[in-house]
């Protein structure tokens, strides 16, 4: 078993880095390869300990509690998996790392996610850019980035639900993404849940894409207009899918009316600047004048702006709109 390093003071493990080291080039002299070795795994142990150190005890007691301090201190920051390594003083950090993400719900992002995102998502590709600085393109396997400072305590038991989908061999990886965000309904899911999901399939991103584009699934970023969101996050406002018809609207077509009706409900005014958690108006819908049903066109003249709150209204006969 690896002897565990021990926390020293910087500066006195400093000079006992540097007395290990003279000893070390005494032993150069001699041909005996083991003997050098063993000379420098002390040097090894007494850097682990330095690096224990930098950390006060009393602001973190174990190796993955370094980790998070770490993390929080440069939140939003591009961390080498080597930087880890020093603050850990363990070997097994990216154990305690996935602890970290997995168990106690930690938003910690690699750089594989990123770069599947990017990849699928290029709105989010600019915006992960703005945030950190750069490209996450660009960014390496170990490199990593909490995204939130905000601890999301049900992430446990997220990931046990998790788990129970992604051992469905019935279902695609499509498919597994939408049961397990109808799960999660008006909850964020980390990009980490969903690549994990998809069994480590770069195909994730693409299929989230399709879920809200082709299948009219109300999954929002932040991005795109979810401010609330942290970075790096997708949540399904409803469990409701949008009628096939709606999802065929082309997009200059959206974009013309909600620009003509200023991103607002034609009913009540409501807009995505005015999103708050308990407000059941959670995202803007295009409404057919004439229903699609009767022949009415997806046209800009045949279409205006309503929340999903009125939208509804109309369509359960609860609410008549002016000509």
């Amino acid at each position: 078993m690896a002897r565990r390093a021990v926390a020293q003071n910087p500066a006195e493990a400093v000079d006992r880095i540097k007395a290990l080291l003279d000893n070390f080039l005494t032993k150069l002299e001699d041909e005996d390869l083991r003997d050098q070795v063993r000379s420098l795994t002390p040097v090894f142990q007494s850097l682990r300990g330095l690096g224990k150190g930098l950390i006060p005890p009393e602001l973190a007691s174990s190796a993955r509690d370094r980790i998070l301090v770490y993390f929080q201190r440069y939140a939003l920051q591009v961390i080498e998996g080597d930087e880890l390594l020093v603050v850990a003083g363990i070997g097994e950090w990216a154990r305690r790392l996935r602890e970290l993400r997995v168990q106690f719900g930690w938003s910690i992002c690699s750089g594989v996610t990123f770069k599947d995102m990017a990849d699928d998502e290029p709105e989010l590709a600019q915006g992960l850019a703005d945030v950190l600085g750069a490209d996450p393109r660009t960014l390496k396997p170990d490199q990593y980035v909490l995204v939130s400072t905000d601890q999301d305590r049900d992430a446990a038991h997220r990931w046990n639900v998790l788990n129970s989908i992604r051992k469905r061999r019935d279902l695609g990886v499509k498919s597994r993404l939408l049961e397990y965000m109808r799960a999660n309904v008006g909850k964020p899911v980390s990009i980490e849940e969903l690549r994990y999901l998809a069994g480590d399939k770069s195909e994730w991103a693409r299929r989230m894409r399709e879920l809200r584009t082709e299948d009219g699934w109300p999954i929002f970023t932040r991005m795109q207009g979810r401010t609330d969101l942290p970075v790096g996050t997708y949540v399904l406002d409803e469990d409701k899918q949008a009628p096939e018809h709606d999802r065929r609207i082309p997009d200059d077509v959206r974009v013309e009316v909600l620009i003509r009706d200023g991103f607002a409900c034609r009913v009540c005014g409501w807009t995505r600047d005015q999103l708050r958690p308990d407000d059941p108006r959670k995202f803007l819908e295009l409404h057919h004048v004439m229903a699609h049903a009767d022949k009415g066109e997806n046209s800009v003249e045949n279409l205006l702006t309503l929340c999903n709150v009125h939208h509804d209204q109309v369509h359960a006969g609860r609410l008549t709109l002016e000509a």
